[in-house]
């Protein structure tokens, strides 16, 4: 039978390809470090396990309305008021299996055969993937890295067309760490009101900030960036809750409402038993997301300076998120590899390391490695990948 053409696009997830073939090996018994994953090595807190629990004990094991429970959407509601200072009724809130389900059926609602949407390089793999299952066109804005790998307003503005539908905003960034300022926010925003197009604000990494850094959502930059705004969030990373599946989409409650009917008719209610682990956490701190932020930014702290010594990196410093992006171009030239693809291949074949290619977030010269495990592990790996490049 011939394959939806849709389907047919899909370029595989080269996180989830690194991370298959490095558990292979492992599974040979050979000593590998994975720093592919997109996830923290922490375990989901005492408190929300606890809550989950007690739900199922007590009997809600059912239902609940497609969009999610009005509790969990409350408690998001909250969290929105004490965060960010912005308001959301309950109807412009919708709970999604994980943030990646609440972005595929944003885009399957808001967009038409062939409608574009601006894709800041380096982005988040399934960002443009997504894009085209729901039949849109992901238009690539390539981010300098000397300029921090920020989008400027002028690149944005020169590649907005009528059939521009939306531009996708990921702050902190997923795979380069780094943020947006209210001001750099605001001058993205202002041309996304002029031209009216959709803002889609990825925050699923505002919790995990460091040093001097604070993050702002485009939406509370003012009421008109607000309305223009659809925030994409989740409890997946800022409670360590990846395998929950719990995400939210918080926006113009049109929107919201096609959203959740479209889930109806696909997925229905995400599980009810991690909507009240997710319930807690939002409505109880115990300190343990804090003190998996400060973990995160010690490692960072320590393992960024001696990164950037290897021969041929050099290394944008994240301000969020769990990853370091650097630029193996030098290295890799140096090495006698074509591309950095078959460099990675190489490190995994001969040190045992697993790191991700860049070529799958649109940045072919550099390489993401997640500092979501522990710092012996990660200290070891850079001794390896030191190790892999003076060999040549």
């Amino acid at each position: 039978m011939e394959l939806s053409p849709r389907v047919a696009s899909i370029t595989p997830s080269s996180t989830l390809a690194i991370t298959a073939k490095a558990k292979a090996l492992k599974a040979e018994g050979h000593d590998v470090i994975g720093l592919g994953a997109g996830e923290p090595d922490f375990n989901t807190p005492g408190y929300i396990i606890e809550a989950a629990s007690r739900s199922m004990e007590e009997g809600h094991t059912k239902y609940t309305p497609a969009g999610g429970m009005d509790a969990l959407k409350k408690a998001i509601s909250a969290k929105f008021l004490k965060d960010q200072k912005l308001t959301y009724d309950t109807s412009e809130i919708i709970v999604t299996s994980g943030a990646k389900h609440a972005l595929a059926l944003l885009f399957q609602t808001i967009l038409q055969e062939g409608d574009e949407v601006i894709i800041p390089a380096p982005y988040w793999v399934s960002y443009p993937e997504q894009v085209k299952i729901a039949g849109g066109k992901p238009v690539i804005a390539e981010a300098e890295e000397s300029n921090n790998f920020k989008l400027t307003p002028d690149r944005l503005k020169a590649l907005i067309t009528d059939k521009t539908k939306a531009f996708v905003l990921n702050s902190p960034s997923n795979p380069t760490g780094v943020m947006y300022s209210e001001d750099e926010l605001k001058a993205l925003g202002e041309i996304c009101v002029e031209k009216d197009v959709l803002i889609v604000s990825d925050e699923i990494y505002e919790k995990l900030i460091y040093g001097n850094a604070s993050h702002t959502s485009i939406a509370q930059v003012s009421g008109d960036l607000k309305g223009q705004t659809v925030i994409i969030n989740g409890v997946s990373k800022s409670h360590s809750m990846t395998g929950w599946r719990i995400g939210y989409a918080a926006g113009n409650k049109n929107i919201i409402k096609a959203m959740s009917n479209l889930a109806s008719h696909t997925t229905s209610n995400p599980a009810v038993m991690a909507q009240y682990g997710a319930v807690a956490a939002y409505e109880k701190d115990d300190g343990s997301v804090e003190q998996m932020r400060q973990a995160f930014e010690e490692r960072l702290d320590k393992v960024y300076e001696k990164l950037t010594i290897i021969k041929g990196f050099t290394c944008v410093k994240p301000q969020g998120a769990f990853y370091l992006f650097p630029n193996v171009k030098q290295a890799v030239e140096q090495s006698g590899y074509k591309t950095t693809d078959e460099w990675v291949k190489g490190l995994l074949e001969k040190e045992k390391v697993a790191v991700v290619p860049g070529s799958g977030f649109g940045a072919p010269d550099n390489i993401r490695l997640s500092y979501a495990t522990s710092l012996d592990q990660f200290e070891e790996a850079l001794d390896r990948i030191r190790r892999f490049v003076e060999k040549g």
